[in-house]
């Protein structure tokens, strides 16, 4: 009499199902890592198509439209799969690339951020320059300023210095720069905060060429002295 068959005889088996489920995640995953569907991907039996200068070209059949598209020597891309079709449009798939990594990263400087410019009350010329020149570009850029000055402990005996050093940094980048608030003191640190004005109206006038807000690094630490 023939032994019965054994199922489940790995441990790591997975019931019916299982397996398929796992491979569907799996297709669905790589899916989204390629991108947006273009040429042959594009699986449904018809499209709206846009083409290569804008213009509606209506909907068509997808194999039409890849005709299309090939005849121009470009791509077609789907850019919007949920729509009823399906919107195309003939693209060179390079320069599309091109022109959304570009449109990404003009949106990342655009997004306002904090910078901090530190101080001390008895800065020096030069050094107070420095700061300016910091503060000048980091409004460029579109950042909001927050002007930080701290004293030591001896120093608090003449707290106007610390305001006198903060009001020049204000007013040497006051064409770029609008101040959010009077400079306040709490303790021994005296803020400020600094919005750049219109982009159309931003102008350069301590800093000979502009300079991305990575390559200023950050500004260097005051060590509270007693």
């Amino acid at each position: 009499m023939a032994a019965p068959k054994q199922f489940g005889g790995n441990s790591n088996s997975a019931r019916p199902g299982q397996q398929n489920r796992g491979s569907y995640n799996n297709r669905n995953k790589n899916r989204r890592d390629m991108g947006p569907r273009r040429n042959e991907r594009i699986r449904v039996p018809e499209v709206r198509v846009i083409g290569p200068r804008g213009e509606q070209l209506g909907v068509m059949a997808t194999s039409s439209a890849l005709s299309l598209a090939k005849a121009h020597e470009l791509d077609l891309l789907e850019i919007a799969p949920n729509a009823q079709p399906p919107v195309c449009r003939i693209v060179d798939y390079g320069k599309y690339l091109y022109e959304e990594a570009k449109k990404q990263k003009q949106q990342k400087q655009s997004a306002t951020k904090l910078k901090e410019v530190k101080m001390r009350p008895r800065i020096d010329e030069h050094d107070l320059m420095v700061k300016v020149r910091r503060a000048e570009m980091f409004l460029f850029n579109g950042n909001k300023v927050k002007v930080t000055l701290m004293f030591r402990i001896r120093e608090l005996e003449h707290p106007e210095f610390g305001f006198e050093a903060v009001q020049r940094l204000i007013d040497a980048v006051a064409h770029i720069g609008v101040l959010d608030s009077k400079p306040k003191m709490m303790g021994r640190t005296i803020t400020a905060m600094l919005s750049p004005v219109a982009q159309a109206k931003r102008r350069l006038v301590h800093n000979s060429v502009p300079v991305e807000d990575d390559a200023l690094g950050e500004d260097e630490d005051v060590p509270a002295e007693e």
